[in-house]
């Protein structure tokens, strides 16, 4: 048993949904420490990194007053197993994006299905690391299990459009793209800093999604685009998108909208696809041990300098007030990279 285990830590909770901008929209708190089940880590978290999913759950699930952990993205160090643990043991370093079912990272300790973990890159500190998991996987995943891309098939030929590719999984799909396939990556931004954040995470073309796409595409890529990776802006660019696709180009989306017309997609049989990373966990499919794979790799080819962190912000310790100013960043849509927070 951890010395963890049966004490209480500090967390950041929030009992009911309210705009950022009020007090009591995200709270600091005293919680007990979770126990680990069977197959779970009990975590010290050392870091975790804030995205859009934190302020969606915020606003769209209201938890009636009860205290709700936020958080999907953490770093930190092992200090209890469960009993049917192979993969970890007490003292390793790990990187995970957790379950969104399942209490987040805004606390102390977190126990994660070791599943969907992976051993922390060596070369990275904990706030770098955290700023990896869920954007990671999306993008992982995304390109090479929705798309159907060919790790390490440098002669594959055509291009792929990233939209707002100075985001989190924006940069993750640009950086994995130029390093693992030989396509050329065209990407979106609107403003002078975000283009040069996209381009050093790979992105060769960089257009500006505040004005009409296809023209500007056409530009750069004049054999037309074959891969479409959406991030956000999907019903309204869904039009432009079937503009500059190629006949049997694909689209990936993860971002969130209503109903939108289709048919524009048939007449070049273009293929749509969603992706969630927390599928996987949500469902608890068979295959889950695959994010520990994927988050294997990434480490990997970080280490080897291939891949590179997101993280730009650090806003510093994971209290009430910290979060409250991460999640007006990403609210406002101008957040580039990955804000990370350090330490309780």
């Amino acid at each position: 048993m951890s010395a963890a285990e049966g004490t209480t830590m500090r967390a950041v909770v929030y009992r009911k949904s309210l705009p950022v901008q009020d007090h009591e929209s995200l709270l600091d708190a005293e919680l007990p420490v979770p126990r680990p089940g069977p197959h779970d880590l009990l975590v010290e978290v050392a870091a975790v990194a804030v995205n859009p999913v934190d302020y969606k759950v915020r606003q769209n699930s209201d938890p009636g007053g009860e205290a709700k952990v936020l958080g999907w993205d953490a770093a930190g160090t092992v200090v209890a197993v469960g009993e049917a643990v192979e993969l970890f043991r007490v003292g390793d370093d790990v990187f995970y994006a957790g379950a969104v079912d399942r209490p987040g990272s805004n606390a102390q300790y977190q126990v994660v299905d070791e599943r969907i973990v992976g051993r922390k890159p060596a070369t990275l500190s904990f706030t770098e690391a955290a700023a990896l998991p869920l954007t990671s996987l999306t993008a992982w995943e995304g390109l090479f299990e929705r798309l159907g891309l060919r790790r390490g098939a440098m002669e594959q030929q055509g291009a792929l459009l990233v939209t707002a590719a100075a985001g989190g999984v924006g940069a993750m799909v640009a950086q994995l793209a130029r390093a693992l396939t030989s396509l050329t990556v065209v990407g979106t931004a609107s403003r002078p800093e975000s283009a040069d954040f996209a381009r050093r995470m790979g992105v060769e073309h960089v257009v500006d999604h505040h004005r009409p796409l296809p023209g500007q595409v056409a530009e750069v890529a004049p054999g037309g685009v074959d891969y479409v990776f959406s991030t956000a802006g999907t019903d309204r660019n869904l039009a432009a998108y079937a503009e500059v696709l190629n006949p049997h180009g694909q689209i990936v989306a993860i971002d969130d909208f209503g109903p939108v017309e289709i048919g524009a997609l048939k007449s070049k049989s273009i293929s749509f696809h969603w992706e969630l990373m927390f599928t996987r966990s949500l469902y608890r499919t068979a295959d889950r041990i695959t994010q520990h794979h994927i988050l294997t790799q990434i480490a990997r080819l970080v280490d080897a300098g291939i891949l590179r962190t997101t993280a730009t912000t650090d806003l510093g310790a994971v209290t009430a007030a910290h979060l409250r100013e991460a999640h007006g960043i990403l609210e406002s849509g101008k957040a580039i990279g990955k804000i990370t927070l350090t330490g309780f």
